[in-house]
């Protein structure tokens, strides 16, 4: 049974070792690596340079295991290992070895040697030689020969240094590392961070070791993030650990995890004066940051010389973001919560968990004599900005969603998606003309125009991120869009959505992340200076949900750079931030349900505006 296991857990390890051989710019040491499930498959698969086997000489047979007492008679350095690397590579899962065994010899040095050497003969044609250079190399460690006998053995048996005495006379051509005891340089336990001056003793060996062109390990060394972090930093050539997948995927993702700020924008200065101004509020403004949790937000902010437009604001809170079915919301259910102050199902939009058809604030506020806009940098259809205008079960049935924009109290709208209205049986755009909705050609047609509707597509299809060009598209719509709605001389309520922190969030990456919230920023820097110069104005900035669970365990505020840690790959039930400025801000503070957004604004609507 046993060994059936270890064969269906060797060919499940095939695809891993294939990907991770040669991959990665760090190299990991497998620490007692015959101590694992399956000794060398799963550091191999872990695409592990370094892989230590402790050796114990007993009865003529090289034992595997630290002591004496835990010996095993099947559990020989050829059954773990030799026969192992054999079948690899038979099997054609390495191309030379970039890998080596160090052999830790826990009993006396030459007999122990001499009977590797032995034992090694027929393993001869994969081992390291001057006619194969790419071969395995053993190197020994624990009990070594003395160095002047290094060179008495085959070119592949290397040795592994253990002083911190170097100098030119050593036998360096047989000398394959340089190992020390952790604790001789650092009490550092891997948690937080290391003091400076352990660590200035540990690089001050690390850069000696160096200068002889030789890697450096350390023994009995902190085996967590923050230490395989930093040691990659410092330049540690093999890093020792007792978790090989777990370092490998972590040290993997490292650079595409960490961010740093080289584009920044220096914040507007809000001037307060009609902060929280207990009068009509003639202009409403919803900005939403799609999977903007506190963490994206704090991201930006450390990727921004630690500033950013949105924290300078006073009144504040948290925002519940639960579903009406499930403790974590989807855009739809969260686009519906703030579009008309009720909860939905998960993918429904403007529809109560019971079916009934929810009245969205852009209809209430028809009656009440308001414009209104809606501006995305997703499809039109996408489900916060469709949560505005549509009623329908599915977020996914994107011809029965656009059939309702058209049928809309929208005065305007700005997003992508052209083709979701024209690839159907019924082409929506002429159902958009023929309820007197224009079409611009470019977002600078919008400010000045005089029609009574309009709308721009600003792709075919989803737009492009920022990190693939699209520039100050949601500036410039947010610009003439409000220029539109002025021009109406009515009230207005304006919808902006940045949808793209979303997509950072579900694709794990940082820096669609941060460079859309960054995005997003400055225009809601534009907008808290709109608020200045009209104080009749209230600004509302917040989130639909969080993505991706993430949080920031590392960071360096002065180089703009901040570390990811990614904990899903979708939405999460965190509550997110509330920010708002100007007319009646006040009435945003506190942790409440995403339905009170809505809430919030229709109250001070009955207020000061009559049906």
């Amino acid at each position: 049974m046993k060994k059936i296991y270890i064969t269906f857990l060797f060919f499940a390890l095939i695809p891993i070792i294939v990907f991770s051989q040669g991959s990665n710019s760090f190299k990991l040491h497998s620490h007692n690596d015959y101590l694992r499930n399956v000794p060398f498959w799963e550091a191999f698969g872990a695409g592990c340079a370094s892989i230590e086997v402790d050796l114990i000489l007993q009865d003529n047979q090289l034992m595997v295991a630290h002591e004496k007492e835990s010996i095993h008679p099947e559990r020989t350095l050829i059954n773990l290992y030799l026969e192992p690397i054999q079948k690899a590579e038979t099997l054609g899962l390495t191309e030379g070895f970039d890998f080596h065994l160090l052999v830790d010899f826990k009993t006396e040095a030459y007999e122990t040697l001499d009977l590797l050497i032995k034992q090694l003969k027929p393993y001869e044609p994969i081992l390291y030689s001057a006619n194969n250079p790419r071969g395995l190399k053993l190197i020994i460690s624990g009990n070594r020969p003395k160095a002047e006998d290094y060179h008495r053995y085959p070119s592949w048996i290397l040795f592994d240094y253990q002083s911190k005495s170097l100098n030119t006379t050593l036998p360096w051509d047989k000398i394959a590392m340089v190992s020390l005891n952790f604790n001789q340089f650092s009490v550092w336990n891997g948690k937080g961070r290391m003091v400076e001056a352990e660590k200035e003793k540990l690089l001050s060996f690390i850069n000696e070791v160096h200068s002889f062109e030789k890697p450096v390990r350390f023994w009995a060394s902190p085996d967590s993030k923050s230490a395989w972090k930093a040691f990659y930093e410092m330049g540690v050539d093999y890093i020792n650990t007792d978790k090989p997948n777990e370092a490998k995927q972590y040290l993997s993702n490292l650079d595409r995890n960490i961010y740093s700020g080289q584009e920044t924008h220096t914040p507007y200065s809000p001037d307060f004066e009609n902060d929280g101004a207990e009068i009509q509020p003639e202009k409403i403004i919803l900005m939403i940051g799609d999977g903007n949790g506190l963490a994206q937000l704090s991201a930006g902010m450390f990727a921004n010389k630690n500033q950013l437009n949105m924290i300078q604001l006073k009144n504040m809170g948290f925002v519940k973001t639960q579903a009406a079915d499930d403790f974590t919301t989807d855009s739809a259910a969260g686009g519906t919560a703030f579009a008309t102050g009720g909860k939905a199902n998960n993918r429904a939009l403007g529809i109560s968990p019971s079916g009934k058809s929810l009245t969205n604030i852009t209809e209430i506020l028809h009656r009440y004599g308001f414009s209104s806009g809606i501006v995305t940098t997703d499809r039109l259809t996408g489900a916060t900005p469709a949560a505005f205008y549509a009623h329908h079960p599915e977020r996914d049935d994107i011809d029965q969603i656009a059939a309702y924009l058209p049928e809309s109290k929208l005065d305007l709208f700005v997003g992508g998606g052209k083709r979701d209205f024209t690839q159907f049986e019924t082409n929506r755009l002429d159902e958009l003309s023929a309820k007197g909705f224009t079409l611009m050609r470019s977002l600078d047609e919008i400010g000045g125009s005089e029609a009574d509707k309009i709308g721009y597509f600003a792709s075919p299809t989803g737009m492009p991120s920022m990190e693939k060009g699209r520039g100050e598209y949601l500036l410039k719509s947010t610009r003439n869009s409000i220029r539109f709605l002025e021009n109406k001389k009515s009230p207005f309520f304006l919808m902006i959505e940045s949808a793209l922190i979303d997509s950072g969030g579900h694709g794990n990456s940082s820096s669609t992340i941060v460079r859309e919230l960054l995005d997003f920023d400055q225009v809601i820097g534009w907008m808290i200076q709109y608020v200045d110069q009209n104080p009749n104005t209230l600004l509302i900035i917040t989130a639909d949900h969080e993505t991706a669970g993430v949080s920031l365990p590392q960071g360096n505020i002065l180089k703009n750079e901040v570390e990811f840690a990614f904990h899903s790959d979708d939405h999460t039930g965190i509550m997110v931030p509330i920010f708002a400025y100007g007319a009646h801000s006040g009435e945003f503070r506190g942790v409440y349900e995403n339905t009170e957004v809505f809430h919030k604004i229709m109250k001070l609507v009955k207020k000061y505006y009559q049906e």
